[in-house]
């Protein structure tokens, strides 16, 4: 009914049912309608209107759907030699641009690929006569219409448009008029075939759980006579899941879906075509056009979304008047969307059995045998598998290539080719780290047990054996210029302690004798004493200490609470010397020994307690070799009985205080106040205590 119409250059609207040959219906007449060399050679075209630009363009949904096509046209144009060119993503660029290039008349494509090859200007638009549209329904949905239009827009005005699909809406026909010119609609039917399915198929509808629906596929893909199967899913996952579950029982099945890549799409499909795999299981991009001879069983696993892809799906058996048979499995959430597509098609399976894997009516319906499991038994697993098939290098793009990925999923992976014997390595122990200080390792190789010593190959140079080492202990240090000398002298102290031999690791320079280590370290200057900060009171310095120690070393301490008071030896401390003093509260009278050292030598002192006393033990180093220490608690006051008394002859410092000062008595001390420093003081300075008061 088509060709007729076709070839005279109409616009055709050509609608039929899954399987009666709409691929040729507008394959032919473009087959005809091209110009290629052999016209020329026969006298019906002139040399002028050969062209090295496409002629026809194809359009379709699907890669998959592209490809089958491409190779229907190939093998009826082969008799005239008609250049075909299938362009669709999942493929390398370079390739199909090489044959544009060439010379190509027919083009079958992706809307996707084609305008980006038409976007590059490697594809030539302009000396096309015919535009078809296959599986129009789905070109024509929101998801390709703007793509399409584009396409549309880069054709020549002058054309004939022929749209094909099982299913046509009116409001795609309106839809599609609007780039045809006075199109001829043709639907085409059998008299003897009513409804919109194809009678030779016979269709079974089940009410089953989601949980034992693998159980009942395993079970029907053992029935007597069933040949080639297709399952259909509504998610790549669920697809993915099952095809793995019915590898591990025992059945040949391969997966479509579009989380595969091209390369492994279009292997499961030729296994499937082969005879290698005997089970496809696909999402709907193979609902549409797949035309494969010998498939018998056609299972919907999971409830189609509407009425035209239940078509499409069941259409893939009962092709070409061959018989089939379709099954559906409705859970029970779908059983609303299921009732839908019954009412639009009039199936009359409203209300499906409720169906297990162990009902007899399962068993009876589709000719199971009779205690058949869900596992095929080893002696009916003949086919080669998906493994059989290799697959090609497309040179994929967008990094789902034969690299690995997600294109994986639901298929096994192909073996390795075993390692030659050069190619082999011998096996390798585990490097096992060992722990080092400045380079010197803190176990001895006699320490180190025989299950896990490195290897010779592996291991560092030895050294001398050594004891094991004590633990480093951290110290803390305010500047990091005395870092390497606090290194070594802890090394040295670590080593007298223990009574062990200092290591090599230390420098020579910062090591001392062991004879002389204890008064190495007595005598060593302030300059190498690290700093130490210590949260409790500091101990008593004794008097001889206080006595010899010059000012000027000693460490400044803060204080937020009062100073303990002086005694008459601060009054011999000059009063341009003396620093100023802050604190929180009144000021303690100084004590007499402490008027001995020089003003210009005393340190100042912060400290947030009373310092405690200072012991005698301390008297006996220097005073320049003394640390500053931070203190946190109160200094102890300082016993008068201990510090001989002085003369407090030198000049009082002033200090400052926020309330009034109490009038000092004329004195001698007083009066030599008048040059001392002043002190800032929160309260009101106590009076100083001297011999004579």
């Amino acid at each position: 009914m088509t060709l007729p119409v076709a070839l005279s250059g109409t616009d055709v609207i050509g609608q039929a049912k899954t399987g009666t040959g709409k691929t040729l219906g507008f394959g032919l007449p473009l087959l005809e309608r091209v110009i290629v060399p052999a016209d020329v050679e026969a006298g019906r075209a002139a040399p002028e209107q050969l062209t090295e630009a496409p002629q026809a363009l194809i359009v379709v949904p699907t890669r998959e759907l592209c490809q089958q096509v491409t190779n229907d046209l190939l093998t009826a144009g082969k008799a005239r030699n008609v250049r075909v060119l299938a362009i669709y993503g999942g493929r390398a660029y370079e390739p199909q641009v090489e044959a544009l290039k060439k010379g190509i008349d027919i083009v079958v494509g992706t809307p996707g690929r084609l305008l980006d090859l038409a976007g590059q200007r490697k594809l030539d638009l302009k000396h096309i006569k015919c535009l078809v549209l296959d599986e129009a329904d789905e070109m024509l949905d929101l998801g390709f219409l703007p793509d399409v239009e584009k396409i549309i827009n880069m054709l020549p005005a002058k054309r004939q448009t022929m749209l094909f699909s099982a299913t046509m809406p009116g409001a795609v026909i309106g839809l599609a008029r609007r780039y045809m010119s006075q199109p001829t609609h043709i639907r085409a039917t059998a008299p003897d075939d009513e409804g919109q399915t194809v009678a030779n198929t016979k269709q079974y509808v089940y009410r089953a759980h989601n949980m034992d629906k693998p159980e009942m596929v395993s079970r029907i893909l053992q029935a007597e006579g069933r040949g080639l199967a297709m399952i259909f899913c509504r998610t790549k996952r669920t697809a993915a899941d099952i095809a793995e579950q019915l590898e591990h029982r025992g059945f040949a099945s391969g997966a479509v879906h579009g989380d595969l890549g091209q390369g492994a799409r279009e292997q499961a499909l030729r296994a499937f075509r082969n005879g290698k795999v005997d089970v496809l299981v696909c999402t709907d991009v193979a609902a549409r056009g797949i035309d494969v001879g010998g498939v018998t069983h056609v299972i919907n696993y999971q409830s189609p979304e509407d009425e035209k892809t239940y078509l499409h799906r069941i259409g893939r058996t009962g092709r070409a008047g061959a018989k089939g048979i379709a099954i559906t499995l409705v859970d029970w959430d779908d059983i609303p969307r299921w009732q839908l597509i019954n009412k639009a098609l009039d199936l009359g399976f409203n209300d499906p059995v409720e169906t297990y894997s162990s009902s007899p009516h399962l068993y009876e319906d589709l000719a199971i045998p009779a205690g058949t499991k869900g596992v095929l038994p080893r002696a009916e697993r003949t086919r080669a598998g998906l493994g059989a098939e290799e697959i090609e290098d497309l040179g994929e793009t967008g990094g789902r290539g034969r690299g690995g990925g997600r294109r994986d999923r639901g298929r096994p992976a192909a073996a390795a080719p075993a390692p030659t014997p050069e190619q082999e390595r011998p096996a390798r122990t585990p490097r096992r780290r060992r722990r080092t200080r400045a380079g010197s390792p803190l176990d001895t190789p006699a320490a180190t047990p025989a299950s896990t010593q490195v290897p010779e190959a592996a291991a560092p140079v030895a050294t001398e054996p050594t004891e094991p080492r004590t633990p480093r202990r951290r110290r803390r240090t305010r500047g990091g210029g005395g870092a390497e000398a606090v290194a070594a002298e802890a090394v040295v102290a670590e080593a007298v302690v223990a009574e062990t031999v200092i290591p090599e690791s230390v420098a020579p320079e910062a090591v001392v004798e062991t004879a002389v280590v204890e008064t190495a370290v007595a005598e060593a200057p302030a300059a190498e004493k690290p700093r130490r900060r210590t949260r409790k009171a500091a101990q008593p310095v004794t008097e001889t200490a206080v006595a010899e120690a010059p000012a000027e070393d000693k460490p400044k301490r803060r204080t937020r609470k009062a100073a303990e008071p002086v005694t008459e030896a601060a009054a011999e401390t000059p009063a341009e010397d003396k620093p100023k003093r802050r604190t929180r509260k009144a000021a303690e009278p100084v004590t007499e020994a402490a008027a001995e050292t020089p003003a210009e030598e005393k340190p100042k002192r912060r400290t947030r307690k009373v310092a405690q006393p200072v012991a005698e033990a301390a008297a006996e180093a220097p005073a320049e070799d003394k640390p500053k220490r931070r203190t946190r608690k109160a200094a102890q006051p300082v016993a008068e009985a201990e510090i001989p008394a002085q003369s407090s002859e030198e000049p009082k410092p002033r200090r400052r205080t926020r309330k009034a000062a109490a009038a000092p008595e004329s004195t001698p001390e007083a009066e030599a106040a008048v040059t001392a420093p002043r002190r800032r003081t929160r309260k009101k300075a106590e009076p100083v205590e001297t011999p004579e008061s």
